[in-house]
């Protein structure tokens, strides 16, 4: 089975503030997190929302957002792009992903999908989402924000139980949660923003050298 995923991108200005680390810092994390899904074999699309004209990732396809309207309008104006396919939305924050580490996510939702059609993967702390899957022509419920965790339970949507160090779990929105993620492997883009510090963060060029790693489908993070 062939996935389409849909990664909602904020605008980087406005991303990321509790980390302090800048706006091209916010890009690199996203930039991996894309990397990751592109090289997923159990990935045929990629749907990059966003409304930053500065974030272009490579292999996707990308999908302007106009004004920022939240993630859950964001994912609507993406999903009616692949009403007949098996999508997954993820959330574009976990720049330690591994693409063998949401194939088996994605495995997991495609083994019950005759029987629940919605799925959802919590993240490290069981408050947030990091990843919301829907069945081939089953609508995409989603309801990203605080506590989402607990809202799409409610919508009905099964919680998929991953192995404890499955990346897939390790949002970063916190300092405290960078660290983990490092502990893990960051990615390319978010190792080079590190490297060049928080006074500087990386620009674009930095960026543009971490797009060219290879083929798309052996990038890892």
């Amino acid at each position: 089975m062939q996935w389409t995923i849909i990664i909602p991108v904020k605008p980087a200005a406005t991303a990321k503030s509790r980390l302090g680390l800048g706006a091209d810092f916010a890009r690199a994390i996203a930039l991996d997190t894309v990397a990751a899904a592109v090289a997923c074999l159990s990935v045929g699309r990629v749907l990059v929302v966003t409304s930053d004209p500065a974030f272009r990732p490579p292999a996707a396809e990308l999908v302007e957002e106009g004004v920022p309207a939240g993630i859950d309008s964001a994912v609507r104006t993406a999903a009616a792009l692949a009403p007949d396919e098996p999508r997954a939305v993820l959330l574009g924050d976990l720049p330690s992903l591994r693409p063998e580490d949401l194939a088996d996510a994605l495995e997991a939702a495609a083994q019950l999908a005759s029987s629940h059609p919605r799925t959802f993967v919590a993240d490290r702390e069981s408050s947030g989402t990091t990843l919301v899957t829907a069945a081939a022509g089953v609508p995409l419920l989603t309801a990203f924000g605080p506590g989402s965790a607990a809202a799409h339970r409610a919508l009905g949507l099964l919680p998929l139980t991953l192995p404890a160090e499955s990346t897939v779990t390790a949002d970063v929105d916190t300092v405290e949660q960078l660290e983990v993620a490092r502990t893990l492997g960051l990615g390319a883009a978010t190792r080079a923003a590190l490297a060049a510090g928080p006074a500087s963060a990386i620009g674009p060029a930095r960026v543009s050298g971490a797009r060219a790693m290879g083929p798309a489908r052996a990038m890892g993070t």
